[in-house]
């Protein structure tokens, strides 16, 4: 069973939507004790760092996540922000991360990009596979993802690195450390390969 995580922020029904086009059974969990009723998680978030690590908290899902991530071991797959909370921290704000990946969200430099409009990111951007992991299997590469962001990981690591996109600069689109993964672009709005790509999530060995 795959746990979703409905803290408040996050696009939780399309996510859900897609696993039930897929038959693949969900959980909307809404109270940190139901995490012990899923076997894979997956952390959405949408807005600011801080904002999204103070929901975490004030809900108890913070204590939780840790405790079945880190000690139990369970596959999770943050989205867009539910990446960002992996890492140290932001430059967006002073709150802290899980600390679960070596790295910090850094901002864009507009300074750096040609197109316009310059930020966020927004729209479809092709990754680059750096480690043909199971996750990502079965994707067609010249589609890409949808993105939609200002900030972004940069990983202390490149072992931690599962994917690079190219806007302005080269930055870290996947991460991935163990059972913990997490997407900067959005699959529930990629079409087929952001179906495909949580259709692989189901299907990481426990």
């Amino acid at each position: 069973m795959i746990g979703i995580i409905n803290y408040g922020s996050g696009n939780v029904s399309a996510i859900t939507r897609a696993y039930k086009n897929l038959n693949i059974p969900t959980l909307g969990i809404t109270k940190p004790d139901q995490l012990a009723d899923v076997d894979r998680i997956i952390l959405p978030g949408v807005g600011a760092f801080d904002y999204t690590m103070s929901l975490l908290s004030t809900s108890g899902f913070k204590g939780g996540l840790q405790e079945h991530v880190v000690n139990r071991e369970k596959p999770i797959l943050g989205i867009c922000v539910g990446l960002q909370v992996m890492g140290y921290g932001s430059d967006e704000g002073c709150e802290e991360g899980f600390g679960w990946i070596p790295g910090k969200v850094k901002k864009f430099s507009a300074q750096k990009i040609n197109s316009k409009p310059k930020l966020p990111h927004m729209g479809w951007n092709t990754v680059n596979d750096l480690h043909g992991h199971p996750l990502l299997s079965g994707l067609e590469h010249d589609l890409g993802f949808y993105f939609i962001h200002s900030y972004y990981m940069n990983c202390e690591n490149d072992e931690n690195v599962l994917t690079t996109t190219d806007y302005g600069v080269r930055f870290s689109s996947s991460i991935y450390r163990n059972n913990i993964f997490g997407v900067q672009f959005h699959p529930e709005k990629s079409h087929k390969n952001g179906i495909s790509l949580l259709k692989n999530f189901s299907e990481i060995p426990l």
